[in-house]
């Protein structure tokens, strides 16, 4: 299968989550091509499409809904699998689901979505996005799981295998 896998990412850590699902179903026996939603200009040539989203303060990045309003109807037309990321601490906030988020699920309808833990760095964050931080007291760190992210990619990689040829034996007892 040849796998689009697009991220958009603000500060680089929802870009490594979809580079290690890109890692797990190129080791699946899958082409996989990583692009920045920005980038893609059209859906010719894949089979399968894995969307993924930094999610801040509620909201999808710019560059995901930019896609989805370029792209909604093909994304529509093959098979995808939607994760976002973003909540951080422990116990992880925000736990509800973002309204942006809830909104592409519907007009998408993917065939899976996850959502993963993100990564706070407060030297590469802004004044605004430091201010969020300390307002709800989050704490800085890193609170993605890979080995969940790699599970959630071994389920695509299962779903998109073509299935086995069943071997019959032919032999006359």
């Amino acid at each position: 299968m040849h796998v689009l896998v697009t991220v958009g990412s603000r500060h680089g850590s929802t870009l490594e989550i979809g580079e290690e699902i890109a890692d797990v179903l190129e080791r699946a026996g899958n082409t996989v091509q990583l692009m920045d939603p920005d980038d893609v200009t059209s859906l010719a040539g894949f089979d399968v499409v894995v969307l993924g989203s930094a999610v801040y303060v509620g909201r999808l990045s710019e560059s995901v809904k930019a896609l989805e309003q370029r792209l909604g109807g093909a994304l529509t037309a093959i098979p995808l699998w939607f994760f976002w990321s973003g909540p951080i601490g422990n116990p992880p906030r925000p736990v509800e689901e973002p309204d942006d988020v809830a909104v592409l699920v519907r007009q998408l309808k993917p065939r899976g979505s996850a959502v993963f833990g993100g990564r706070v760095e407060r030297t590469e964050l802004g004044m605004s996005e430091r201010a969020l931080v300390a307002l709800v007291g989050a704490k800085a760190g890193d609170y993605r799981d890979f080995e969940e992210i790699d599970r959630w990619a071994g389920s695509i990689a299962k779903a998109i295998a073509p299935p086995r040829a069943v071997r019959r034996d032919t032999t006359i007892h």
